[in-house]
């Protein structure tokens, strides 16, 4: 039941990406085409998802949401073509096929990263059938979420000599480069279906556990998948040098960690009256993905 709706979202997700990033026969393109590349990928789509159902979960059912998911995923899909480039993690496999630098050079999908980046705040101020003042609070919300004080930063945090730091040090990376768009999709959903601020501010606190555990499972993955399962490079971790919280405290631990945090996600919709199956499964398909 659960691989049937996750199926579903995908492909309302991808028709939409289909539209939003229509080729025109434009002189630039390529661009467009590194942003087609980029996003129709073979991605899990789980910061729309998380968007979409808690929308649902607070009371909306229609259509108006998935501009604003569709937005937040390619800023996500931006993210791992800039951090792929030379200059950041060095990546030439993302998702099993040739990072976007690999596929269209380095200039175009920096520019690409750029486009996708601008496009998605066009793409999300165009939601219609929902309150114009709920979109601007949305907006700023997202904007705050993937700037210094939430996914950038915790990318500078990941660039810097974390060797030696305290614990506390990688766990703030983990809740802002991963962490950051999984908690504002969850709040998005929220803000956009008019909810008061409480239910939003326990929204985030279940989007934070849940990007948490998903970072330390990717950590886990890197140290012992391989890369045909995993669609990108494994080792990548040991070969930038840097420290993780898998590193530390080894693989064993590290599940109990994660499954911790999933647990206390859960607790966090107990606060929902709504349906919250989906979400739980989703949280739970994280967890034990091995991809």
């Amino acid at each position: 039941m659960f691989d049937t709706i996750l199926k579903d979202y995908q492909a309302k997700i991808e028709a939409r990406f289909d539209i939003i990033l229509s080729e025109n026969g434009q002189l630039y393109d390529e661009v467009l085409s590194a942003c087609r590349y980029a996003t129709l990928n073979g991605g899990k789509r789980i910061r729309p998802i998380l968007l979409l159902e808690f929308y649902k979960l607070c009371g909306c059912d229609d259509d108006c949401a998935y501009n604003f998911a569709c937005a937040l995923e390619m800023i996500h899909s931006y993210s791992l073509v800039h951090d792929d480039l030379p200059c950041m993690d060095n990546d030439d496999i993302r998702r099993g096929k040739p990072s976007c630098h690999k596929a269209f050079g380095e200039s175009t999908a920096l520019l690409c990263g750029d486009a996708l980046l601008t496009e998605a705040f066009s793409i999300a101020s165009k939601t219609l059938g929902i309150d114009s003042e709920r979109v601007v609070k949305a907006l700023s919300h997202l904007a705050s979420s993937a700037g210094v004080n939430g996914m950038i930063g915790g990318q500078v945090i990941d660039m810097s000599d974390n060797t030696g730091a305290d614990d506390d040090v990688l766990f703030e990376m983990y809740r802002l480069k991963t962490g950051a768009l999984l908690k504002t999709a969850c709040a998005i959903g929220c803000i956009l279906a008019g909810v008061n601020d409480d239910l939003i501010a326990v929204a985030e606190k279940f989007g934070e556990k849940v990007g948490i555990a998903f970072q330390i499972i990717d950590d886990i993955l890197d140290e012992v998948s391989d890369t045909k399962t995993l669609g990108k490079t494994v080792g990548s971790d040991a070969k930038n040098n840097k420290d993780t919280i898998v590193v530390r405290l080894g693989v064993e631990y590290c599940r109990d960690l994660a499954k911790k945090y999933t647990d206390e996600a859960y607790d966090c919709l107990n606060q929902f009256d709504g349906d919250t199956t989906v979400l739980k499964e989703l949280a739970a398909y994280l967890l034990e993905r091995n991809y």
